[in-house]
Order: structure tokens, then C-alpha cells, then sequence
């Protein structure tokens, strides 16, 4: 039976590819869910890939994940750093979550640097562009296998 990977997008990241391409690169959201499913595909997971600008929305997948998913990967975007909300949903679900980012949140500005969600998170991966979303499916193949 194949696993279900949620793969869970905040605010603003369905500007990819328009959005600061210097620092997010030229692939759109719609490429990342096209890069993911193939992976998963080679990983043994099914991917569903949603995005939302509402905290509620994500919190609520966060809880439907529990159910329904073996882990989470989530770019929570500015939420990351703003929402004790997610944090708490993320401590409530009984699978894997990985934390992960394009960018290297610590090379950029200050307020980038504090992750609410990290503590919850079985891990964070940043930096690589739109191949963090490969890493942190690997980094849940490793954790849920």
C-alpha cells in the first residue's frame, strides 16, 4: 500500500516564479507539485500538494494530514515565524512533520531566523532551492519507513 506525503504550502508561494526569483529561483509552485510527484513516485508516496494564504486552511490540513498521511512537509512561509497556531496543530498530529524552506532562512534578515514551528518538527531543511522539497520527502522516507 502506498503512503500519502502531504505537502503543505503557506502564503505568497503561489508567486513562485514571479515572486523575488533571485532568492526563489523561476520554477513556479506548479512545477515544485510536478518535481514532487514524480519523486514520491520513486519514494513509494502518493503526494498531496496544496497551498493556502490562510493559517486556518493549513491548520485544518495539518489535522486532516493526521489521519490520512504517513508524514507532512511544510513551507510554511511566513508563517513560520508568526504562528504559534501551526506550532500547536503540528504538536497535536502523531506523524512526522519536516520544517523546509528555499531559501536560507539564517542568511537572510534577523526575524527570518526564528522558526516558531521548528521545535515541533522532526527537522528543518533550507537553502536548496526548490530541491528542499525533494530533500525533506527523502528526510520522510527515512523517518516513516
Amino acid at each position: 500500500m502506498t503512503q500519502t506525503i502531504f505537502v503543505l504550502n503557506g502564503p505568497n508561494l503561489n508567486m513562485l516564479g514571479k515572486r523575488e526569483p533571485g532568492i526563489y529561483g523561476s520554477k513556479t509552485l506548479k512545477d515544485v507539485e510536478a518535481d514532487c510527484k514524480v519523486e514520491g513516485r520513486e519514494l513509494g508516496f502518493d503526494i498531496d500538494f496544496r497551498q493556502s494564504n490562510h493559517e486556518g486552511t493549513l491548520v485544518d490540513w495539518l489535522h486532516e494530514a493526521d489521519e490520512k498521511a504517513a508524514g507532512v512537509a511544510i513551507n510554511a512561509a511566513a508563517y513560520t515565524h508568526t504562528s504559534l497556531a501551526l506550532h500547536d496543530a503540528i504538536r497535536a498530529i502523531s506523524i512526522p512533520v519536516v520544517e523546509l524552506h528555499m531559501s536560507n532562512v539564517h542568511a537572510r534578515e534577523e526575524y527570518r531566523h526564528k522558526s516558531i514551528i521548528a521545535p515541533a518538527c522532526k527537522g528543518v531543511i533550507c537553502g536548496f532551492g526548490a530541491h528542499s522539497y525533494i530533500l525533506a520527502l527523502h528526510a520522510l522516507k527515512n523517518i516513516t519507513a
